[in-house]
């Protein structure tokens, strides 16, 4: 077959969730004798043609002009240089920047190649956004889910919001991590922790990730275990949760030193999970492939993904309740929880059967539209 991967910021991964995505999936599937292409942005570092059997197409993106807004362009570039190229599958990581290109181009009409959408998160939910964002998003969400001949979603939560909203069926395929086995104390030090003595929080500095909530709590809970909060906090709610909690709290900034965040996370007493408008968060599957104890906000998605293997957190009270009581959760729930989620990522989330189910996805779009 012949796929190619668009609307990630390009391989080698130097950003997050879909360029991690497109990394391991291209070059697995590569590996399996099919021709791969991934799209980059002209401002990737990666200059070459190929990587690890994979091509690389560079596309021009004006980012380095007028911000985020050239994401529009770099996805209508990308997607109407694919069209015009002997792809059997089209690939499209996230909707916004590409929903009205599926208009303007016209992509129902095409037989090949078949386009398939990732549908990422409920986007428009996100707080950072303003009234009219979000509007502008849940139009943008409503053209993706109408015009595109495909749709996967990453979590049977996010399936089950577009059966319920548009009645529209997707293909349930899930990201992946990699189980970890070995880990270093002597991350440790550095943030003046011990192991099995502290608290750890890794997520983006966005009021949806319930970081304000936890942090309070937390709080509230006068426990004596420090919290270590890792992502990089410069923007204005970041700057404002470094501020407002000072006492046990340590902001570590953003850490982008895989074997460090495995550690910390493998050597935490609990690894909270805020998450409350994604799908598959690629951050939890790696707390699950460290073998961390997750406390993770009720709703869908988390619970999509964890099942009961996790304790589970609405508000303050409940919040405040589990600090309170962490020695019991740890001697009660804690080596069952991290042993059942550290098997469910070698046998549902490994990259290898992710790739299995893409592959054989493709395979059969292909078939079916002969």
């Amino acid at each position: 077959m012949k796929i190619a991967f668009l609307g990630t910021k390009g391989i080698p991964n130097n950003y997050g969730g879909f360029e991690q995505f497109a990394e391991y999936i291209s070059v697995l599937l590569a590996a399996k004798g099919h021709e791969v292409t991934v799209y980059n942005p002209s401002f990737h570092p990666w200059s070459q043609q190929k990587y690890r059997g994979v091509s690389i197409v560079r596309i021009s993106s004006p980012e380095n002009i007028i911000g985020s807004a050239a994401n529009f362009i770099y996805d209508h570039l990308c997607l109407k240089h694919a069209l015009q190229q002997d792809y059997d599958i089209i690939y499209e990581a996230g909707y916004h920047s590409v929903a009205m290109s599926y208009k303007l181009l016209k992509i129902k009409k095409y037989q090949k190649p078949i386009i398939i959408t990732n549908m990422d998160g409920i986007e428009w939910k996100r707080s950072k956004w303003n009234f009219l964002v979000r509007k502008l998003i849940k139009s943008l969400e409503k053209i993706a889910v109408k015009e595109s001949p495909y749709l996967i979603s990453d979590n049977p939560g996010i399936r089950q919001y577009y059966l319920d909203e548009f009645n529209r069926e997707s293909y349930f395929l899930p990201y992946g991590a990699d189980p970890v086995n070995e880990f270093d104390e002597g991350h440790l030090s550095k943030h003046n922790v011990n192991k099995n003595n502290f608290f750890l929080l890794i997520a983006r500095m966005e009021p949806e990730n319930n970081i304000e909530l936890i942090l309070e709590s937390y709080k509230k809970s006068g426990h004596s275990f420090p919290f270590l909060v890792v992502g990089n906090y410069t923007n204005a709610f970041g700057r404002q949760m470094a501020s407002k909690y000072k006492s046990g709290v340590h902001f570590t900034g953003g850490i982008y030193n895989k074997k460090e965040l495995d550690s910390l996370r493998y050597f935490s007493s609990a690894y909270f999970h805020g998450h409350s408008v994604g799908g598959t968060n690629p951050s939890l599957l790696e707390a699950m492939a460290c073998r961390s104890m997750i406390v993770a906000h009720d709703n869908a998605f988390n619970r999509g993904v964890l099942g009961e293997e996790a304790v589970y957190f609405n508000d303050e009270r409940e919040l405040i309740n589990h600090f309170k009581s962490m020695d019991q959760i740890m001697f009660n729930n804690a080596p069952s929880f991290k042993e059942k989620n550290f098997q469910k990522i070698i046998h549902q989330y490994n990259w290898e059967l992710i790739a299995d189910q893409h592959e054989e996805l493709f395979s059969s779009l292909i078939k079916k539209n002969l």
